[in-house]
């Protein structure tokens, strides 16, 4: 039997360690007859100490749910709470110390400033704030990611893979409640974006950080513990200990690597014909 979701959001776990969490988050680009509705009252929950991936086809609202539950991007409506603290309605300057002392990011274009070090981006954020960073977590982070000899090159000194180690680096060396990462293997080849997924798996196993990743690939969903599928704005279902096989036949990849709209006949809830999970 199917449980009613008023009582079960997705992500949610059964001790409720929750990270991050949204009620009926709703979010319109434009207004009127020209709005595009990118998310659809999505409920959801982000536990903690867990690596979370999203997926969806382009345009499902993976990257706008990301952004949303960040604290990037202003929600239409609903709500969105980083661990007990609501964000939604949070003044900008609040929601900017927010995300610089608690939230972590890596994009897939690494954002690092090209005229400063690596060791100079890994504490940027910090710098601006006025802390003082944590020696002894910060040598433990360069130490993992192998950056030890790289801390005093410029970006363009760094392979690729370097770079978005560095961002790695710089997402984790505030020690945050939450680390968001955006298609974190996208500008990579396979072994870079190989050992940036290891990075990520090391950083929940061995150091008990929370990782939510927005991605396409199902290589790099496998290596999460839970795998969100969104479809027209909405959850649509959820799978646990994924494997690549299991989320490819999920979305429905033809060869070549184009996708087919997902097998996703009711959403989570709330199924599109009317009818509940035990009528259909």
């Amino acid at each position: 039997m199917s449980t009613p979701a008023a009582q079960h959001a997705p992500g949610r776990t059964p001790d409720g360690r929750i990270a991050a969490r949204a009620r009926a988050l709703t979010k319109a680009y434009g207004s009127g007859e020209t709005a595009v509705l990118a998310l659809d009252a999505v409920d959801v929950d982000i536990a903690r100490g867990r690596f979370t991936a999203v997926m969806g086809p382009s345009g499902s609202g993976k990257s706008t749910l990301m952004h949303c539950l960040a604290g990037l991007d202003t929600v239409s409506s609903g709500r969105v709470w980083l661990g007990d603290t609501e964000i939604t309605g949070l003044r900008e300057r609040e929601l900017t110390r927010l995300r610089r002392d608690r939230v972590g990011f890596m994009f897939q274009s690494f954002n690092l400033i090209p005229t400063l070090t690596a060791a100079e981006n890994i504490t940027l954020p910090m710098d601006i704030a006025g802390r003082k960073p944590d020696a002894r977590w910060l040598d433990l982070i360069v130490d993992t990611l192998g950056l030890r000899d790289r801390l005093a090159h410029r970006p363009a000194q760094l392979s690729g893979g370097q770079q978005q180690r560095v961002a790695c680096a710089r997402a984790l060396a505030s020690r945050p409640e939450l680390i968001f990462a955006d298609e974190p293997t996208g500008n990579l080849d396979s072994r870079a974006g190989l050992e940036v997924l290891g990075f990520l798996r090391g950083a929940v196993d061995d150091l008990g950080q929370t990782v939510v990743m927005v991605t396409h690939d199902p290589g790099a969903a496998a290596r999460s513990d839970l795998v969100l599928f969104l479809a027209d704005g909405r959850i649509v279902d959820e799978m646990a200990r994924p494997t690549a096989e299991a989320v490819l036949e999920r979305m429905r990849v033809v060869p070549g690597g184009d996708p087919r709209p997902p097998r996703f006949d009711a959403v989570r809830g709330r199924p599109r014909d009317g009818r509940t999970d035990e009528e259909g």
